[in-house]
Parts: C-alpha cells; structure tokens; sequence
C-alpha cells in the first residue's frame, strides 16, 4: 500500500490502492429530485431483476442463529451449530452478543444522520477515484455499466494507522457511536474466528494470525426509495472477499437476499441481531469446506433502508491458501496460492458479480467445492 499524507493534521494513513472506480451521480439525491422513474443507468437486464416479497418468508426462519453467549462458554452443542451453519448455509445470525441496544440505536442513529446531511457536507467526505475510503460507490468501470441504487460510506476502523481521518463525517457523535460500535464488534470478532479456527482443527488464536495484520472496516449502506424496484438492484449478486462480515441490519426493513439452493432467500431481520457471513478468504483458508455464499440487495418503494457492514479481510500481503488440516489424499487443495491484494484487485477490475475473487483463487484442475 502507498503510504499517503492527510492535508488537515497530516497524519499517516495507508491508501486503499485496489483500483479505480468511476465517480457516479449521489442515488440519494435522484430520489430527492422527486424522479418518478428509474433512470436507464439503473435498470437491471431480464435476467437479473429482483422478485419482490412483500411478506416474511418462511424460509428465511430457517437461517441459522446461534446463541453467542454459550458460544463464549465454550458449548460445544453451539459450536458445532456454528460449523453446521457455515458449511450448509454460509449465513448466521447470532444473538445475546453483549452489544447493548443503546450501543446499536446510537452507531445507528450515527449513519442516518450522515446520510441526512445535504450534498455538498457529504462530498466533503467523497472517495478519491484511486482510493476506497470515503463516500460515494465503488467497482464502477465504465459508463455503460449498470449502477446500483444505493449510496455508501467506507471507514478503516482497525489498525488505528490506516484510518483515513480526514473522510470521518463531523458530525456530533458520529466518531464516538462508531468507535463504540466497532469496539463491541471487535469482541465478537474475535470469539467467531476462535471457534472456527477450532473447527478447521487449528489452535484458537490461529485463523486471527493468518490474516497477518487484521483489517476491520465498515461500510455504511443507504437504500433510498424506488419507484421501481422490480428493475434495480441495491447491490447485485456477490460474495465477500473477506474471512467474514458482520451485517446490522434495518429492523424494519427486509433488503438482504442470499442465493440458497439456487433460490434467492430473503433474510427476515431479527432486532439487535448481528447477520454473520462466511467471506471468500475463509472459504479458501477451509478448502472450500465453509462456503462464501451470492448475496444482494433489494429495494422497496416506500421505505429508506439502512445497513451497517463490518469488513475483516487480511493484510494486503498476506497469501492465502488453504490450511494443512483441510487438505487430504481425499481433499486435495481446490485453491491456488494468492496474495490478497492479487485478489482483490483482480475483482475491483471487474463489475462485482457473482463469486470472481473465488473463481480467480481455484485451482485450474478442480471444479466447483
């Protein structure tokens, strides 16, 4: 990474040098605008258009949730619960995390109130076409490539050195709610990658070491209304190239869909629930043993949606592999070795769709885990 200096305080911080993105029009302010109909930048071809449900889904009931507290206890009727969900479903949701509610309403309150702010203060904050902290959009390539209708803000949280502080909102609590609410996350972190370095049948603390240095951002997602949401996608169909991401979701609002069996599934959310996902980096590490699964994310006419995502993905020199436990006579490694940054790039050069960090990462001879 290039290291970059601030102009306000002149602090150090490490560019996101992953690829460029183009700069794209604020979705937020479209709506603002009173459009009455999807712009064509917008509209999804035939194949990639949403179902909406506008009732709870029964199958959604049927993700896993797993009680972190007997997690933390060390219960092994849970943790297996936890291997079971990764392998089966990729998905999560966990609760009694410890994560007051307070703490939740507050980093909550905290994005609504930066997306609430007009235009100009958000462009303040605007991502650099070279580098992802910030506001604005990201992996947009070209100016025939269908957008996404949302809006997002990008933090590094963790390490402290890689904090890009001069794109931090000033907003009156927003740094402290943030802090706050990445703090508490950082515990639960760390217990779930704990467990699953156990079940990949390595010491606790070994999957935590693979990463190298251990980078924890989040990424704050704003859905705004859509006149038509039968045609546009709030984020299309991909897996994450990270080890996990932790996702709070909107109460009120079902946005989230994952590609179960073939089958997009909605996820009904749970209040002060954490959404856990398997990312691409721990589906290699695991020799394709805990599946990243397809995600997206729908839109509705009436409601504003709102979405915090935590990130952990690995050092940018860090290579991944899989581990020696997971490789056998009978499972041979299905990935070819690649540095992360390698990995990344690769998919930042392309539109985000579908699983191409994995594809790129497998070896040539193997199928499909």
């Amino acid at each position: 990474m290039a290291t970059q200096i601030e102009n306000s305080n002149e602090l150090e911080y490490e560019k996101i040098a992953w690829g460029t993105s183009l700069p794209v029009p604020s979705v937020q302010e479209l709506v603002r605008n009173d459009t009455k109909e999807v712009p064509p930048r917008y509209v999804q071809n035939n194949d990639n258009r949403p179902v909406i449900l506008f009732e709870p889904s029964q199958e959604s009931a049927e993700i896993p949730i797993i009680n972190f507290s007997l997690l933390a206890d060390g219960d092994e009727d849970e943790r297996n619960k936890l291997h079971l969900a990764c392998k089966e479903w990729g998905f999560f949701q966990i609760l009694n995390h410890g994560i007051t509610e307070e703490v939740i309403q507050k980093v909550k309150t905290a994005v609504s109130g930066f997306f609430e702010l007009p235009l100009t203060e958000k462009k303040k904050y605007a991502m650099e076409e070279d580098d992802l902290h910030g506001y604005g959009q990201a992996f947009v390539h070209s100016e025939e490539q269908t957008l996404e209708w949302s809006d997002i803000m990008f933090l590094i949280i963790y390490p402290l050195k890689s904090r890009k502080t001069i794109v931090w909102p000033e907003l009156p609590g927003f740094k402290e709610a943030v802090e706050e609410y990445s703090k508490n996350v950082e515990r639960v972190r760390d217990e779930i990658l704990g467990n699953m370095s156990l079940l990949l049948g390595l010491e606790r603390d070994r999957l935590k070491e693979m990463h190298v240095e251990m980078k924890h951002a989040v990424r704050m997602n704003y859905y705004p209304p859509c006149p038509n949401p039968d045609l546009v996608l709030g984020i299309g169909p991909h897996s994450d190239a990270t080890s996990i991401t932790l996702l709070l979701q909107d109460d009120d609002v079902t946005g989230l869909q994952i590609n179960h069996k073939q089958k997009w599934l909605p996820v009904n959310p749970i209040p002060n629930a954490i959404l856990v996902n398997v990312g691409d980096c721990l589906e290699i590490w695991s020799n394709g043993m805990y599946k990243s699964i397809e995600h997206r994310a729908v839109t509705n006419k009436e409601k504003v949606r709102i979405s915090v995502a935590t990130t952990v993905f690995p050092a940018d020199t860090t290579e991944l592999e899989p581990v020696e436990t997971m490789i056998s006579e009978q499972h041979p490694s299905m990935y070819k070795r690649v540095k992360f940054l390698d990995l990344i790039k690769h998919g930042m050069a392309k539109t985000m769709d579908g699983k191409i960090f994995i594809e790129y990462a497998k070896e040539e001879d193997n199928q499909r885990p």
